[in-house]
């Protein structure tokens, strides 16, 4: 004889509560003590009772799936995601954030117009409840896209002011002026900037904090040079700087990855790093502590960001959060051996 698995009514047992009571719970209605919350989840975790996704399904209309879609039109975005730490972080804080409360995540990329045609009619499916976006670009349409199709969602990065959806992001421009307010305590009055690619979404805000920053302590001539967020990128912008501006004793990359192209290139043409010319990055991910020297770098704190995320993607949904709201971040200055 099958032995059967144990239900509601076994937990209400354990708990002292009634089957009405066990239900709420598990279907994440709100109006439930918290005490008695707790005494429920306990009782869950004694008997070992799971509950039936299906019909759950059928009472709440939530399939306790969430899509984190990575999205940049003609961008290889799926290598860009396996080789920048940057995207690693985002995961890992919004994967953190959901397995504690039962939300199963699953990956999507758009990287065409079809790529993003599709993530829209999935998602309008009900194939997930909502969506965790990380624009690579910013005039990326996939959002506006979907607010258009009424897609419960949530912004990496600031949206543009015709979509009016949810987000955190980080003060930009703040930490790129630390890195320049950094660079000129230490003396060096040559800067220059490799910085990210115009079409990014955080792009403008560094480079204008930068060069705001730097004509405020007497700056006013700092070359740019733009990459492409990776290390090698990084090195055929010092190239190009080092060609043109022999005379450099400070750069600001604005990502770790680009300053850590900067300084393999700098090393290999036997320029001192920090006694010729200082580097500062910017994200502080593992780039950051691998480069040689260890990189001083502006912090962004993508696992906080990308958890604060799912946090009002998951409120949104149980109608405890607004459609947009959002949260900021402040960056740190993290003081290593570049600079």
């Amino acid at each position: 004889m099958t032995r059967r698995g144990p239900t509601l009514e076994d937990v209400a047992r354990v708990a002292g509560v009634s089957r009405a009571t066990v239900s709420r719970v598990v279907n994440g209605v709100r109006n439930v003590d918290p005490h008695i919350q707790e005494t429920v989840r306990r009782a869950i975790t004694h008997t070992g009772y799971t509950p039936n996704q299906a019909a759950r399904s059928l009472v709440t209309r939530r399939t306790g799936t969430v899509a984190l879609v990575f999205s940049a039109d003609g961008d290889p975005v799926a290598a860009r995601v396996f080789a920048d730490p940057f995207f690693g972080r985002v995961v890992d804080g919004a994967l953190r954030f959901l397995h504690e409360r039962a939300v199963q995540p699953v990956m999507l990329v758009a990287d065409s117009a079809q790529a993003r045609t599709r993530v829209v009619d999935y998602l309008s499916r009900g194939a997930a409840d909502g969506a965790l976006v990380v624009p690579l670009d910013a005039a990326d349409p996939l959002p506006g896209m979907l607010v258009t199709a009424g897609i419960p969602m949530v912004l990496f990065g600031r949206p543009p002011a015709e979509v009016r959806t949810g987000f955190v992001d980080l003060d930009n421009a703040a930490g790129a002026r630390m890195a320049a307010a950094h660079l000129s305590a230490r003396g060096r009055r040559r800067l220059a900037v490799i910085a990210a690619p115009d079409s990014a979404p955080a792009a403008r805000e560094r480079l204008n904090g930068f060069l705001e920053a730097s004509a405020l302590a007497g700056i006013e001539e700092v070359p740019v040079v733009s990459g492409r967020f990776t290390a090698d990128s990084g090195r055929r912008a010092m190239a190009r700087l080092l060609r043109e501006h022999p005379g450099l004793d400070g750069v600001f990359a604005a990502n770790d990855l680009m300053a850590l192209g900067a300084c393999q290139y700098l090393r290999e043409r036997g320029v001192s790093v920090p006694g010729d010319i200082a580097v500062v990055g910017f994200d502080d991910s593992s780039a950051a502590t691998e480069c040689g020297p260890p990189l001083t770098t502006v912090r962004q704190p993508v696992e906080h960001m990308a958890a604060a995320m799912a946090r009002l993607l998951v409120e949104q949904l149980q109608g405890v959060g607004a459609t947009c709201s959002s949260e900021m971040f402040e960056p740190l200055l993290v003081v290593r051996e570049s600079a």
